[in-house]
């Protein structure tokens, strides 16, 4: 094995080696947390393995996970790298028709699901694929031909006493360039890519990470960490790796309309998130000041008004440190408390956090870095540290990573965490990747004169008005939903004279708003006179802080969210722009009808 090269096993095998006695993970049930020791996890990924071998899962050979998070995902995960097989992680949301096609088009030999309940959709389905051999159930099954996954365990277990030394011996015989993992793409056009990752891919990837935390790895050693982000996702499942690596337990949560009690729960002294989450926390505590009255009321809005010009990078020094220290004794310390009181840090990643946001969660008392980074590059390319968090930017590359922007404004990287490819895609392969190894992001950027990347938009959403202006719609779609009253914005303008806007409000927080301010708004609320001058408010603040051409000039209010469930969205969030546009074609036509 090279020097600068490592498998995945190697590097959590040695993290389980180290691990603190005891608790390994927790995953709540049914509203019950139910826990597993180091040695029983550790057990359970060599049975596991073993059950599968017995299965006939050769190294190369694909295995699908079909679930939500689990300690279970887990001891699938590295039982299915230790035999060096691959696995294919599929969205616990991911539509019927998607993951027949991500089985054919993987071979998947054997196909992993968490319950009847998940299995229901795609029963049919997954008979119709040929490659899928046997199916396990994670929980057990009403159904006779799926195999339980206890049943999988002891079936290895007795291939561990017949041949004791298997598994070290698949395990070692694993190499840095064996395909790890096929993780599908959720593309807001068309059908999803497989995006091979190599074992280095990813570990590569783990190494470099670990030194750009905002904490030495020995504080997180022995620390509880909070897990709610899907495994499915690249980012969470690399994170995951790094908490096994340093000695963390791991809480997986149930649902996420239960983390601020998970969080009182678990009280953890990490976590990864999207901005979304971040968002809809800063939006509730905004909105939780108009409850108040008088002084208190005051004292609350000077407190987070003043987080609006923090700085990470410089501090508050002089008066100014005199008054943050007031505002968090009186008003950030409580903050936190909805935390479980013990969050020390926090790494956001999965698209743009807003500049507000960010200062935000920094002013009041916790380090919140993000990164940037895509399935494709394994996945982080860019992070924030301690002393390097600029304010709109993504950080600076890992170690080994290259990064340059095009001529064109594209960002590309170039290093260990540059995916093998698409499978069984060429044509897609040659399309991101030039000659000489770079990997063409799809984003456009710019670094600094410090190494600083700044993300600007994405390369494909970007357009240009009939003026011949152009739009990141992401920039103008963050500022407008920084607003506590606003959901979800998608704005629209290509080959237009201005720019327009479909909103999905936060209709809790305006019908909080509206009925202190005594009024009580008709259905549909979308077509209420007071609700649409609340929102257009909000507009004309967002307008302020956009240049004249990314003004939203008009807007349709949406009646409800933009959803998976309604294929408006990926299982990653992110917009699906050209069915949105088809299915509100009336709507954005109508916008235009003077133009």
């Amino acid at each position: 094995m090279s020097e600068n090269k490592t498998t995945l096993p190697e590097l959590l095998f040695k993290g389980l080696e180290n691990y603190p006695a005891g608790l390994f993970s927790s995953v709540k049930r049914d509203g019950k947390w139910i826990d597993t020791s180091v040695s029983d996890f550790t057990t359970k990924v060599k049975h596991f393995a073993l059950g599968l071998y017995e299965l006939g899962v050769r190294p190369g050979d694909k295995v699908s996970i079909h679930s939500e998070n689990s300690t279970e995902w887990l001891i699938c995960d590295l039982a299915i790298l230790s035999i060096g097989a691959a696995d294919v992680p599929i969205y616990s949301t991911q539509p019927g028709d998607q993951i027949k096609y991500i089985l054919e088009n993987s071979d998947a030999k054997v196909h992993i699901v968490s319950n009847d309940e998940m299995f229901a959709e795609t029963k049919p389905l997954v008979k119709e694929v040929e490659s899928v051999k046997a199916i396990i159930s994670i929980l057990g099954s009403k159904h006779k031909k799926l195999k339980p996954f206890d049943e999988i365990l002891e079936s290895g277990k007795k291939l561990n006493e017949e041949k004791p030394k298997l598994f070290e011996e698949l395990r070692d015989a694993v190499k840095p360039d064996d395909l790890a993992t096929l993780i599908y793409t959720s593309g807001t056009t068309g059908m999803p890519k497989g995006v091979m990752l190599t074992q280095n891919n990813i570990a590569s990837n783990v190494v470099a990470s670990l030194e750009k935390l905002p904490f030495s790895v020995e504080e997180f050693y022995k620390k509880d960490v909070l897990s709610y982000l899907p495994l499915s996702h690249v980012f969470e499942r690399m994170i995951e790796y790094m908490y096994i690596s340093m000695g963390c337990r791991i809480y997986y949560i149930e649902v996420i309309e239960e983390i601020r009690d998970d969080f009182t729960h678990v009280k953890p002294f990490f976590l990864a998130t999207v901005p979304r989450l971040l968002e809809k926390i800063h939006t509730g505590v905004k909105v939780k000041g108009q409850e108040l009255s008088g002084l208190k009321k005051n004292l609350y809005y000077w407190a987070i008004y003043m987080t609006e010009n923090y700085d990470p990078e410089n501090p508050p020094s002089g008066l100014a440190a005199v008054k943050h220290k007031i505002a968090d004794k009186l008003i950030y310390s409580k903050i936190r408390e909805l935390f479980g009181g013990n969050l020390r840090g926090m790494v956001s990643g999965g698209a743009a956090l807003s500049p507000e946001v960010f200062k935000f969660m920094n002013a009041i008392g916790f380090i919140c870095v993000q990164g940037y980074g895509l399935t494709e590059t394994s996945p982080v390319i860019t992070v924030q540290t301690p002393g390097a968090m600029r304010i709109g930017t993504s950080g600076k590359p890992l170690r080994d990573i290259e990064v340059k922007i095009a001529e064109d404004k594209e960002i590309l990287t170039r290093g260990p965490h540059v995916m093998k490819g698409y499978y069984k895609n060429e044509e897609k392969t040659r399309e991101v990747m030039t000659e000489d190894g770079w990997f063409m992001t799809g984003d456009i950027g710019k670094i600094d004169e410090d190494g600083f990347l700044y993300i600007t938009d994405r390369k494909k959403s970007m357009f240009k008005l009939s003026t011949g202006k152009y739009v990141a719609p992401q920039n103008v779609e963050n500022v407008i939903s920084g607003s506590g009253y606003i959901e979800q914005t998608v704005v629209i303008g290509y080959q237009k004279k201005f720019c327009s806007a479909l909103i999905a409000p936060s209709y809790d927080n305006v019908l909080k708003r509206l009925k202190r301010d005594g009024v009580e708004p008709s259905k549909p609320y979308g077509k209420d006179e007071k609700v649409r001058e609340l929102i257009w408010g909000e507009m004309e603040k967002a307008n302020k802080q956009l240049s004249p051409w990314e003004r939203v000039k008009k807007f349709v209010l949406l009646e409800e969210p933009l959803s998976i469930d309604n294929g408006e969205l990926t299982p990653t969030m992110k917009v699906k722009r050209p069915v949105v546009h088809e299915k509100f074609k009336e709507e954005i036509e109508g916008m235009y009808a003077d133009e």
